[in-house]
């Protein structure tokens, strides 16, 4: 998912995005404790969605301010 596809969302989509998102980065977590990871690259695909998401959310929350 993409910058604009993200920004395409409500923010309600947008904290569900981001809710599934972060327990799919501990289920990832755990997998990769547990050496069932194939993909270690995925935790940090996942991170940078989260990081995308957290700042959309606060470009709207600045937007909204002024």
């Amino acid at each position: 998912m993409n910058i604009n596809e993200i920004r395409a969302l409500n923010v309600e989509e947008l904290s569900n995005e981001l809710q599934d998102t972060e327990s799919a980065l501990m289920n990832l977590r755990f997998k990769s404790v547990a050496m069932q990871l194939s993909d270690v690259n995925e935790i940090n695909r996942t991170k940078r969605k989260i990081s995308r998401i957290k700042t959309v959310i606060r470009e709207r929350e600045l937007s909204k301010v002024v």
